[in-house]
C-alpha cells in the first residue's frame, strides 16, 4: 500500500472513530426526556438523569488520569469502555421505571464520559500535524450527532404490531407522519440503537492505530489530574470573570439539552430531533467562520456575541408556538453561535492565556468547570424549575415560564461579564489559531 493510500486509511479509520462516538451519545440523550416522561417520570428526576452527564464528566478525568495515562494504550481502554458502556446502555433501555433505569444509565456514563478524551488522544497523537488534520476529522463527530437526530427523527412504529418504518423527515421534505404512529423517541429503541453502536464501536477500537500511555511510569498527583495548577491563572481577575460565566452559562446552556426535544414535540413537531439536528449543522457553519471573525472582533466581542444568541434563543423558544413554529426553528438554529462563539473561542482564549506548561491542564480545568460542575448544576436546576411551572393534576408545562427564566440568567452572566471582563493582557486576537476542536457537541 503507498504511502498517500496509508494515510487516507488512517484518517477513515479515525473519522468513523468520531463518527460513532458522537452517534452513540445523540441518538439516546435528545429522546431521553420523552422516554423518561412516558415513564411517568417527573421533570425533577428527568433532570437529574441528564445531569449524570456532568456527574461522570466531573469523575472521568481522574479515570483518564490515573489508569489510561499511566497503565494501558487509548486505543484498548477505549475499546472496554464502550463494550462495557454498550452493555449498560443496552440494560437501561429494558428498564420500565426510575428504579430500573437510573443506576444503569449512570453507569453508562462513567463509561461513556472518559471516552470523550480518550477519543481525542487517539486523534491527535495518530495525524502528523494535528492542528492541520484533526478538525476536519473531529467534525465527523458532529455529523455523527446530526445523524442520531436524523436517524430518531425519521423513524417511527405504525400499526397495531407497532411496524418499524423509515421516512424523510417533513422538515427535510418528507411526508408527515401517520397520524396512528408512535414517534421513535418516545421508546426505547434510541437506547437499543445506541447500545449497539457502543459496541460496535467497541470492536472497531481494537482495531485503531496504537496509542501508548503517556505517563507511564511517571508519578502525578490530583492536581495534575484535574488540572488545578491552572487555578493559579484565577489571580487574574478577567481569567476569574471568564471561568466564572463560563459556569454560570451553562445553567441555561443545560435547558437547551434537556427541555428543547420535549418542548418541540409539546409544539406539534413530531420529528423534533431531526430538527434538532439542525442546531449540529450550524455549528459546523459558523464553527469555520470562528477563526475570521476572532481576527475582526477579538476574544471579548465573540463571548459577548455568543452569550448575547443564548438570550435571543430562549426568548425564540418563549414566543413560539404551534402557529409561529419558524421561531422555534430560528432557536435551534442559533445553537450553533451559541456554542461556537462562547465555547469554542473560549478554548482558544484559554489555550493563549496559560502558559505551555499548563495548557493541556488549562483546558482540562476549564472542561472540568463546564461539562462537568456547571451542566451538573444546570441539569438539576432545570429539572427543578421545570416542576415548578408543572400543573399537578393535568401535568402540562408552562413553556413560556420554563424558556424566560434561562434567559433571564443568560442576560445577567451577559451584564456581568460585558462589565467585569477587560483582558487588557489578552494576546492579539491575530494570533490565535486553532489547536483542536470542541470536545463535544451537545
Amino acid at each position: 500500500m503507498s504511502q498517500s493510500n496509508e494515510v487516507t486509511a488512517l484518517k477513515t479509520r479515525l473519522s468513523v472513530m468520531m463518527f460513532l462516538q458522537f452517534f452513540i451519545w445523540g441518538v439516546w440523550y435528545v429522546p431521553m426526556f420523552p422516554f423518561l416522561d412516558g415513564l411517568g417520570v417527573d421533570a425533577t428526576k428527568i433532570g437529574f438523569a441528564y445531569s449524570a452527564t456532568g456527574l461522570a464528566a466531573i469523575v472521568s478525568p481522574i479515570f483518564i488520569g490515573m489508569v489510561a495515562d499511566k497503565f494501558f494504550p487509548s486505543q484498548i481502554v477505549l475499546a472496554v469502555l464502550h463494550l462495557v458502556g454498550g452493555f449498560f446502555l443496552f440494560m437501561a433501555s429494558r428498564a420500565t421505571d426510575w428504579a430500573s433505569f437510573f443506576p444503569y444509565l449512570l453507569a453508562h456514563l462513567f463509561c461513556y464520559m472518559p471516552t470523550l478524551a480518550l477519543a481525542n488522544s487517539v486523534l491527535f497523537q495518530s495525524v502528523k500535524d494535528a492542528q492541520k488534520e484533526a478538525p476536519a476529522i473531529r467534525t465527523l463527530g458532529t455529523i455523527g450527532w446530526i445523524v442520531s437526530g436524523v436517524v430518531v427523527g425519521s423513524s417511527f412504529l405504525v400499526g397495531a404490531e407497532e411496524t418499524l418504518k423509515f421516512q424523510m423527515p417533513a422538515f427535510l421534505g418528507g411526508p408527515e407522519a401517520p397520524a396512528d404512529s408512535k414517534g421513535l423517541g418516545l421508546t426505547n429503541l434510541p437506547l437499543l440503537i445506541g447500545a449497539g453502536a457502543s459496541v460496535l464501536l467497541g470492536v472497531f477500537s481494537i482495531f485503531l492505530p496504537n496509542t501508548p500511555p503517556k505517563m507511564k511510569g511517571q508519578s502525578i498527583g490530583i492536581g495534575d489530574v484535574l488540572g488545578f495548577k491552572a487555578i493559579s491563572l484565577m489571580k487574574d481577575r478577567s481569567f476569574a470573570v471568564f471561568i466564572i460565566c463560563s459556569l454560570l452559562i451553562c445553567i441555561p446552556l443545560s435547558f437547551y439539552y434537556q427541555s428543547a426535544n420535549g418542548y418541540l414535540k409539546a409544539m406539534d413537531i413530531s420529528n423534533s430531533e431531526g430538527v434538532l439536528a439542525l442546531g449540529q449543522v450550524s455549528e459546523i457553519f459558523f464553527l469555520l467562520l470562528v477563526p475570521f471573525l476572532l481576527i475582526k472582533l477579538g476574544v471579548k466581542r465573540m463571548l459577548l456575541i455568543g452569550m448575547a444568541f443564548w438570550v435571543l434563543r430562549y426568548l425564540f423558544f418563549a414566543a413560539g408556538s404551534q402557529d409561529a413554529q419558524y421561531l422555534l426553528f430560528l432557536g435551534v438554529i442559533a445553537h450553533g453561535i451559541c456554542y461556537d462563539f462562547f465555547f469554542f473561542t473560549g478554548q482558544l482564549y484559554v489555550d493563549k492565556r496559560a502558559p505551555a506548561d499548563i495548557r493541556s491542564q488549562a483546558q482540562g480545568f476549564i472542561a472540568f468547570v463546564t461539562l462537568g460542575v456547571g451542566m451538573f448544576i444546570g441539569n438539576n436546576v432545570n429539572g427543578w424549575w421545570t416542576t415548578l411551572q408543572t400543573n399537578g393534576k393535568t401535568k402540562e408545562i408552562n413553556w413560556d415560564s420554563v424558556w424566560y427564566f434561562p434567559a433571564a440568567m443568560a442576560a445577567a452572566v451577559l451584564v456581568a461579564f460585558y462589565f467585569l471582563f477587560n483582558d487588557s493582557k489578552s494576546t492579539d486576537s491575530t494570533e490565535a489559531t486553532i489547536e483542536e476542536p470542541p470536545t463535544e457537541s451537545v
